[in-house]
């Protein structure tokens, strides 16, 4: 409810002062929640959506966040894409709106993602090549996590997925399981080589946007 007033209020203000037709706002939140299975179990509310892990987490509920723009005249309304951004990406569009090239040595990991926005993006044309997140690395629809996870956030009682048992890395296709339910990394060998060579490559590096 505090969230719907503050927003009404900062939209009202705009349309006050007639600013709301020449504006870009942007609604977003910062990561995934502190939220355990007993916490849902005593409010009825699953604050993580229904995603796996929470805050902290390279399961999608750490890092799987909304991003709402309004640009009236710019980006079409009640439109969606199935473009994979990140914040450090807001850094590149809001300098490419204002047509300002970044300097060499800023927004190191930052893709601009303003034809998106325009509604000029090819869906089949990723504004970023990948996304790193943790020990985690998403391309396109495949997301590979290098290391095991804990099954409830800093609970070292709860355990972790998968089991010392089983391979330690985790494989998921997004777009047939974004709850990340089926590990598929025995049943995808050559993907799972691609991305951990991928993953080590960024992370040897100083930067991914070219």
């Amino acid at each position: 409810m505090m969230v719907d007033a503050m927003i009404g209020r900062v939209l009202q203000a705009l349309d006050d002062t007639g600013q709301a037709d020449n504006t870009l706002v942007i609604f977003t939140s910062d990561n995934g929640p502190v939220w355990y299975p007993d916490d849902t179990q005593r409010t009825g509310h699953a604050a993580t959506g229904g995603f796996r892990g929470m805050k902290g987490s390279s399961w999608e509920a750490g890092h799987r966040m909304p991003f709402i723009a309004r640009w009236p005249g710019k980006t079409k309304a009640g439109s969606t894409t199935g473009q994979t951004i990140c914040f450090t990406d807001v850094l590149a569009t809001f300098a490419a709106i204002v047509e300002h090239p970044l300097p060499a040595d800023a927004g190191p990991d930052s893709f601009s993602f303003l034809p998106v926005l325009l509604g000029k993006q090819n869906e089949r044309e990723p504004v970023r090549p990948n996304l790193v997140v943790n020990q985690s690395l998403r391309s396109g629809p495949w997301k590979w996590i290098e290391t095991r996870e804990r099954l409830e956030w800093a609970k070292p009682e709860s355990g972790t997925y998968p089991t010392k048992d089983e391979p330690p890395g985790q494989l998921y296709n997004l777009a047939d399981d974004p709850h990340e339910t089926k590990n598929l990394a025995t049943l995808q060998p050559g993907r799972v080589t691609e991305m951990k060579a991928a993953l080590a490559t960024i992370q040897r590096g100083t930067r991914t946007r070219p």
